[in-house]
């Protein structure tokens, strides 16, 4: 990827990539992002209609040089993710960017969770990036040349009581994410992991069991007023790609936690301790020193 040092814009004129959860969130503002960097851009969703919605939105803006399509795509099905990838090739003769960006979450009591909502979490967040990258990376090695990015989370990097089992899912994408990478830089192919910290986007109110509230808990448990601006992330984003970083820490209060984690793991053992006990009580409406 080249980078125009006037205004440190990434430039991605004629790049192929491919965006999973691309309906909302993080994923529609980085379909917008590419697009305006000029990438060609499949969005995808298991919504299609919202995908849809997204592609056609910026392509009637003409929000950039690049063009974007739409297909509904379930990460959770390997054919279905390595059809839209050959169908890309095709088209493109090759595959430049694979955004492994569809996940799902559940906040609460982790006692409270069915073996379901288990398995969902797994098939979306830990099998369905590596439905993407094994789909994609073959002929990136091929090639020698094209970018993986896995959206992770700072869920990822540090431990998250009553986030448990999606913790543990962007754990194994940071894992995957960081030891692909290894290999991956002797074929010409980068691996970047995306951990942000909370950003504005549905999900703060998603998956929430037993009374649990996730805007409050991601707000106040990282200490920030106001949740990451997604198209702000999505530009950091297509920097730390065209750098090739190996993960992209978003926003600096972000960064300062999780270097607190690596000089104090038992310190934050304590301080997410007590935070979840808070946030029990403050569910219950227990007093403060109960």
């Amino acid at each position: 990827m080249r980078r125009r040092r006037s205004d440190d814009r990434v430039d991605l004129t004629g790049r192929s990539a491919i965006v999973t959860g691309g309906g909302s969130g993080i994923g529609a503002a980085l379909a917008a992002a590419l697009v305006r960097a000029g990438a060609h851009v499949v969005v995808t969703d298991i919504d299609g209609e919202a995908a849809r919605g997204v592609a056609d939105a910026l392509t009637a803006d003409a929000r950039g040089p690049g063009r974007a399509r739409s297909a509904r795509l379930d990460v959770t099905d390997a054919g279905a993710v390595a059809a839209l990838v050959h169908d890309v090739v095709a088209e493109h003769g090759g595959l430049d960017l694979m955004f492994a960006n569809a996940g799902i979450t559940w906040g609460g009591d982790t006692e409270l969770l069915t073996l379901e909502q288990w398995d969902a979490i797994v098939d979306v967040n830990i099998r369905g990036v590596v439905h993407c990258v094994h789909a994609a990376y073959p002929g990136m090695v091929g090639r020698g040349s094209g970018s993986l990015v896995l959206t992770a989370s700072m869920g990822g990097l540090c431990p998250a009581g009553l986030i448990t089992s999606y913790a543990m899912t962007k754990h194994a994408v940071v894992g995957l994410g960081l030891s692909l990478r290894a290999e991956a830089a002797g074929h010409g192919v980068g691996v970047t992991v995306v951990c942000p910290a909370a950003v504005d986007t549905a999900i703060l109110d998603k998956g929430e069991l037993g009374g649990f509230d996730g805007r409050h808990y991601y707000l106040d448990g990282q200490g920030v007023r106001t949740p990451l601006d997604p198209d702000e992330l999505a530009r950091s984003v297509l920097r730390g790609v065209a750098a090739n970083r190996a993960l992209v820490v978003e926003p600096a209060r972000a960064r300062a936690t999780w270097r607190l984690q690596r000089l104090s793991p038992a310190l934050m053992d304590r301080m997410l301790t007590r935070y979840v006990g808070a946030t029990r009580r403050r569910r219950t409406g227990a007093p403060a020193g109960a």
